[in-house]
């Protein structure tokens, strides 16, 4: 069976059955609103998690779980970005959310500010006020189709007491991929005011034909004088409750601050995750193309249902990630257009940011019946 035929298989039934958060929180509507994919993982992956419990691998992480966990993904990041990433600088987490948070506390001062181009992920907006930080949105700018950074309004920000940039790339949830010439504009505005970048890089395994993944830190010595990146295995190969996330120290400064400190974030990363992604990086690559190839699918068909049924609601196809973001703001359904559509589970837009009024972010890593089903909802509700 091909992976196609596998995703088509799976139907809505079988997914709330199957009880993840995504299907069970609001058991009467289709799940689309949690970034998560209902296509199971890789072979190598499970094979890998089996063999562990089989030998009871239950308890803490190890040295040589990070280390296997480190050269898999210098492995990857050196085949698929051309990123030469030295092993000792790789180190694990367990969530980017966690290396968010280690950002805020160890590279910001107390009342500083954290800049976040929005629409951006939920949590981030709520975090560094937790953490006695200022947010300070900027508002992504349309040109010529495509949402870009406002380097003027980050500058400004910089000026306003900001201290770290979140870039979020490929970017959730608008799913555009940065050029190098967006990075390189970022970077030059973050440098003139002495900022630092938090790359939140979570999505750089599934990236479209005709776009390519840029690591921020690779850049240049500038960019990886002052950039904390994080990502992780969990979305492309669908293992987020596995618990392990990548930090990567792209500067000697980082790495001799984090040798003090790094302990207590990385605690939290668990042994069965380290292991999946240790195995997700080297042997589920192949798993991951088809992976890749079925989303392609799914997001220009998803385009072609938009345009053929739903002619007021914008949508252009993600560039990476798989999520959609849908324009409502021409269907009359005023600024939370989420919470009046039935029967599906979208992710409200004013929840990124004061920029996603009118919008809703949805989940396109579903079976294709699954997404004509969406489109069904969403036809039957504005008409």
């Amino acid at each position: 069976m091909t992976f196609t035929d596998d995703a088509d298989a799976r139907t809505a039934d079988q997914l709330r059955a199957a009880g993840s958060l995504k299907w069970s929180q609001f058991p009467d509507r289709i799940g689309a609103f949690v970034a998560e994919a209902d296509f199971g993982t890789a072979p190598a992956v499970s094979a890998a998690l089996h063999a562990a419990v089989d030998a009871g691998r239950l308890g803490y992480q190890s040295p040589a779980d990070v280390d296997r966990m480190a050269h898999a993904f210098a492995g990857f990041a050196e085949a698929h970005h051309g990123w030469t990433v030295p092993v000792d600088r790789v180190r694990p987490l367990p969530d980017v959310f966690t290396a968010f948070r280690a950002a805020i506390e160890q590279f910001t001062s107390p009342g500083a500010a954290v800049i976040l181009p929005t629409p951006a992920y939920m949590p981030f907006l709520t975090l560094p006020g937790s953490l006695g930080r200022r947010v300070i949105e900027v508002p992504l700018v349309e040109v010529d189709g495509r949402m870009t950074h406002d380097l003027a309004g980050i500058g400004r920000a910089l000026d306003d007491g900001g201290e770290l940039l979140l870039l979020c790339n490929p970017h959730n949830p608008t799913g555009r991929v940065l050029d190098a010439d967006e990075l390189s504009g970022i970077a030059a505005v973050v440098d003139a005011h002495g900022g630092r970048v938090f790359a939140d890089e979570i999505h750089a395994p599934l990236v479209y034909p005709g776009r390519a993944h840029l690591p921020y830190a690779a850049l240049s010595p500038v960019t990886a004088g002052h950039a904390f990146t994080a990502t992780s295995a969990s979305k492309a190969w669908n293992i987020p409750g596995l618990k392990a996330a990548q930090l990567v120290l792209s500067n000697d400064a980082d790495a001799e601050r984090w040798a003090t400190i790094g302990e207590e974030y990385e605690k939290g990363a668990s042994t069965l995750g380290l292991i999946a992604a240790a195995a997700a990086y080297t042997d589920g690559r192949d798993w991951l193309a088809e992976a890749v190839h079925y989303l392609d699918g799914n997001r220009r068909l998803f385009a072609e249902l938009v345009a053929d049924r739903l002619p007021t609601v914008g949508f252009t196809p993600p560039e990476g990630t798989y999520l959609g973001w849908l324009d409502l703001r021409d269907v009359g359904l005023g600024d939370r257009p989420a919470r009046a559509i039935p029967g599906v589970a979208l992710t409200d837009g004013l929840a990124c940011g004061a920029a996603g009024a009118g919008f809703a972010r949805v989940t396109l890593a579903t079976p294709r019946p699954v997404l004509r089903a969406i489109v069904d909802h969403l036809a039957a509700t504005i008409a």
